[in-house]
C-alpha cells in the first residue's frame, strides 16, 4: 500500500513541475518580461529583446516560447490587450489614445487585435464594463451592520 502512495505522490510532483528544458533562464525571462512591460507603448523588436539576453533571435524566440507557452510577439500582444482593458475600464481616454498608449500603430489595428482576442470590439467591451460598474457600486453603497449589532425598525 505504501508503494502505491509513494508512486502517486511522485507522479503528482512530476506533473506539476514546469518543463524548462530549452527555455530561458529565470533571470533572462524576468529581464525580458520587464523590458516588454516597461516598453509596451513603444515599438518592441524581438531582435532587441534577444540582444538584451545575449541570444540570437531564433534561439531567443524558441526559448521564450518554451518558457511562457507563447511566442514573444503573442506574449507582447496579450500584455498590450491586458493593458488596454485596464485603461478602458479605469480611464476616460479615447480608444485612439488607448491604442497609442498600448503600443498599437493606430486605432484600426488596435480594434482588430482586441476583437480577435476578446471576441468583442473595444467600444462594446467598454459599454459592458461600464454597465457592470453600477451593480457593483449599488451593492457597496448599502450600509452593512456591524457584527453583533441588531437594527430594529
Amino acid at each position: 500500500m505504501a508503494h502505491i502512495e509513494r508512486n502517486a505522490v511522485r507522479a503528482s510532483v512530476t506533473q506539476t513541475r514546469k518543463n524548462t528544458t530549452g527555455g530561458l533562464s529565470p533571470w533572462r525571462e524576468s529581464l525580458v518580461k520587464k523590458l516588454i512591460l516597461d516598453g509596451l507603448s513603444e515599438t518592441l523588436e524581438v531582435t532587441e529583446l534577444a540582444r538584451a539576453c545575449a541570444l540570437s533571435r531564433s534561439h531567443f524566440s524558441r526559448a521564450f516560447k518554451c518558457s511562457t507557452g507563447l511566442s514573444p510577439q503573442d506574449w507582447i500582444r496579450c500584455q498590450r490587450i491586458a493593458r488596454a482593458k485596464q485603461l478602458i475600464q479605469n480611464t476616460d481616454l479615447t480608444l485612439t489614445q488607448i491604442s497609442l498608449e498600448c503600443g498599437f500603430c493606430d486605432q484600426a489595428h488596435f480594434c482588430h487585435m482586441f476583437t480577435r482576442s476578446e471576441g468583442i470590439n473595444p467600444f462594446a467591451w467598454r459599454c459592458q464594463a461600464v454597465r457592470a460598474l453600477p451593480s457593483l457600486n449599488s451593492k457597496r453603497s448599502q450600509p452593512a451592520a456591524a457584527p453583533g449589532v441588531h437594527i430594529s425598525v
